[in-house]
This record gives structure tokens, C-alpha cells and sequence, in this order.
């Protein structure tokens, strides 16, 4: 069978538009929500980042979740319903008249959106690929980065054109539509039943080229006591919660520096050179290279990244450009990596578990980086007059934290 032809790289463009709408519904939608459910209600931006927050730690219990609820229901299935109630929640999130609407649609929103997520995604391409699962997974990750391209500009103007609810409906039905398709005609078929083995190659080539996988399973509270996996948890964690924490502020920090018309397509940048970072690491990287000592590259770019950003002082706009590449090239792995380090260091039965528990940890973390940086924007003030006075902080902190995934990921090694 040719590879134009193996149901593999189905799989992969399947789940490609999958996170697309995964994370653009639930990961990029909230901060656009926000203002949306805010104007409409005149309620407060506090209570409404509260119900953000609650989005995606509901988002990450399902998660910790998902494999159990895919061996008890099959991935086709918990998509479909996933998807079913996103788009039920979203609808919620454009109607509701009292808070307590709008918490019981974060529930909704926060379970149906990670059924399309890292884990999800990780869980429906890994199965069909061995010597080419990097190139793979970063290819279907990518549908995350073209979510945030694609529907952070389609909702705001959606709902500048037809209102909240009108715009909520519409594109959540075709999110609905689209899912349920892919789930009935392509993920329905696993590699058994296709009566293929992964990648197409044979028994020798697969054991030739594949990564040394560990045999010795961690049933239980043994996994908590590993100290392979609590590295690799508080790396995947420490370093998103830097990500998310600085991105979230990014935007205001080059409005300054760059005015209007240039921050908006710098942030985008970041999102550019995130897909560029990722498919060339899951394209080159060599099959038994350190995956630790990868990921710790990719923070150290980033580190460089953040320096660049200090050194600049808000008035160097090259040097901004520099920090904002250079941040961006490292932005995807910090979800990219760890799950295939965890492929490579776990035995095979333990994967599944221990990606969702890294991957619920990381996002029940990182769902306080905006306001923990907010806070340190507004009560550590740096004594400068640049980029809003606490950019120092910030860019500081980003790099501190880096540096601790850095220590995390080698701190595991064998």
C-alpha cells in the first residue's frame, strides 16, 4: 500500500481540523467570549475571568479522564459527544442572561472542547505511527496553532455582524457537522482493522527504527512516586504556565513599542513561528536523540527569547522581532515534546494515562498564568516608564520559570 493512500495520514489531517476547532472554540474563544458576555451583561471582568478559569479546569478532570472514557467508549464516540457539547456550551456562554448560566455552560464548553485537544489528538494518531510519530504529531498539533489563526479573527467579526448567539450557533453547528463526519469515517478504523501495521513498515524496519520504549508498567500510586514522570509533569507545566502567562500579556506589552497597526501581527508571529518550530523538530529530529535534552533546547531558545525582549527596553523594535521569533519557536513544544517523551520512557499500556495527567496538570496550572502575571504587572512595578512599567517583570519571570523546565526535563534523564 503507498502512502498516499495510508488511512494514517487520514487520521492525521482528520485530527488536524479536529484541534483546529477544539482549540478554536476552547482555547481561543474564551478571551473573545469574554468581552462579548461582558458587554452584553455589564458584568464585571472578574466574574467573568472566573468562569475562563473554571473552563479549563472542568476541561482539565475530563481530561485526566479521557483514557478510561476511551476504553469504555471508543475515540469516535467521545468525539461526537465532545463536539456535541462544545458547541451546546458555546451557545450557553452567548445566552446567558445570569452567572449562573454562564457556569453551567463552562462545564459544557470546558468538558466538550478537550475531547479535540492535545490528548485527544495524541491518542488518535500515535496508534497508526511508529518511526514517523514525531513528524506525525507535530503535523495533526498544528491544527491547534491554525485554530488560533483561523477563529480568533472569525469570532470577533461573527459576532461584531450577527451578535453572540447568531455567530455561537452558526459556526457551532458546523463544528458539530464536521466532527461527527470525521469521527464516523475516519476514526471509527483502527490500524487492525485496516490490517496495516504502523508507519506500512514491516516487522524488521518498525523494530529497526523505532525509539527504545521502557517495559516495566507503574500501575497505581507507583506512577506519582517515578520521578521520570513528576519531572517530566512540573516541566510540562512550569514551562506552559511561563507561555501561556507572557502570551496572555504580549499583545499590551508591544502596543507601546509598535502601535496598532504592528503589535496585533507581532503576536501573530508568535503563532507562525510556533507551527515553523514544531514541524521542523517533528520532521528532523532523529528517532533515539535525548527528548529531555530536546526539550530543554527548545526553553533555552526561548530564554534567549525573553533576554532579547529585556535587552530591548520597549524602545528596540529589532530586538522585539528577535524576542518574539525566537519565543515562538519554542512556543509549540512545550506541548509537542513531553508526550513524546513520554512514549519513549513508559512502558506502552502507561502512555495513554500518563500524557492525560501531564497534559490535566499542565492545564489545571496554566489556567492561573493570566492573572498570576496580571498580578505581577500590577503590584511589582518595575520603576520604568517603558512598555507599561512592569514589563521587566514579566519578560523576567517568563525566563525564570523557563529555566526551571529546563532543570525539570534533565533532572529526569536516566
Amino acid at each position: 500500500m503507498r502512502s498516499d493512500t495510508f488511512h494514517g495520514w487520514r487520521v492525521v489531517s482528520a485530527a488536524f481540523v479536529l484541534a483546529a476547532f477544539g482549540l478554536g472554540f476552547g482555547f481561543y474563544g474564551p478571551p473573545v467570549f469574554l468581552d462579548a458576555v461582558r458587554e452584553r451583561n455589564g458584568w464585571p471582568v472578574s466574574l467573568v475571568s472566573v468562569a475562563i478559569t473554571m473552563h479549563f479546569l472542568i476541561g482539565a478532570v475530563v481530561t485526566a479522564n479521557l483514557p478510561s472514557l476511551y476504553r469504555r467508549f471508543g475515540i469516535a464516540t467521545v468525539t461526537k459527544v465532545g463536539a456535541l457539547a462544545l458547541g451546546l456550551g458555546v451557545v450557553g456562554w452567548s445566552v446567558a442572561a445570569a452567572p449562573w448560566q454562564l457556569f453551567s455552560a463552562t462545564v459544557l464548553s470546558g468538558a466538550g472542547w478537550v475531547t479535540m485537544g492535545i490528548v485527544a489528538v495524541n491518542a488518535m494518531v500515535s496508534p497508526w505511527f511508529v518511526r514517523r510519530r514525531p513528524a506525525a504529531l507535530a503535523t495533526a498539533y498544528n491544527g491547534a496553532n491554525a485554530g488560533g489563526i483561523i477563529f480568533s479573527p472569525l469570532w470577533a467579526g461573527a459576532i461584531g455582524v450577527v451578535g453572540f448567539p447568531i455567530a455561537a450557533t452558526a459556526i457551532g453547528l458546523i463544528m458539530v457537522l464536521t466532527a461527527w463526519t470525521l469521527a464516523d469515517l475516519v476514526l471509527s478504523r483502527a490500524p487492525q482493522q485496516a490490517v496495516s501495521l504502523p508507519d506500512e513498515a514491516n516487522p524488521v524496519e518498525t523494530a529497526g527504527c523505532a525509539p527504545v520504549q521502557a517495559t516495566q508498567p507503574l500501575p497505581g500510586a507507583r506512577l506519582w512516586r517515578d520521578r521520570r514522570f513528576l519531572t517530566l509533569a512540573v516541566g510540562m507545566s512550569v514551562g506552559l504556565f511561563a507561555q501561556i502567562g507572557l502570551t496572555a500579556h504580549l499583545y499590551s506589552l508591544l502596543l507601546p513599542p509598535l502601535g496598532t497597526q504592528y503589535a496585533g501581527p507581532a503576536v501573530g508571529l508568535v503563532t507562525a513561528m510556533a507551527i515553523l518550530g514544531r514541524t521542523l523538530l517533528g520532521w528532523l529530529m532523529p528517532v533515539h536523540v535525548d527528548r529531555r535534552l530536546v526539550a530543554g533546547g527548545s526553553y533555552a531558545v526561548q530564554i534567549v527569547g525573553s533576554t532579547a525582549f529585556l535587552i530591548a527596553e520597549g524602545t528596540n523594535v529589532p530586538l522585539l522581532i528577535v524576542g518574539v521569533v525566537l519565543f515562538g519557536l519554542g512556543f509549540g513544544n512545550g506541548t509537542f515534546l513531553p508526550p513524546l517523551i513520554a512514549q519513549v520512557e513508559f512502558a506502552r499500556e502507561d502512555v495513554p494515562r500518563i500524557v492525560a495527567l501531564i497534559v490535566a496538570l499542565s492545564q489545571g496550572t496554566y489556567s492561573f498564568a493570566p492573572a498570576t502575571f496580571g498580578m505581577i504587572r500590577e503590584f511589582l512595578p518595575a520603576g520604568t516608564d517603558w512598555a507599561l512599567g512592569a514589563a521587566p517583570n514579566l519578560y523576567a519571570v517568563a525566563a525564570l520559570m523557563q529555566g526551571v523546565a529546563i532543570c525539570a526535563f534533565l533532572a529526569g534523564r536516566r
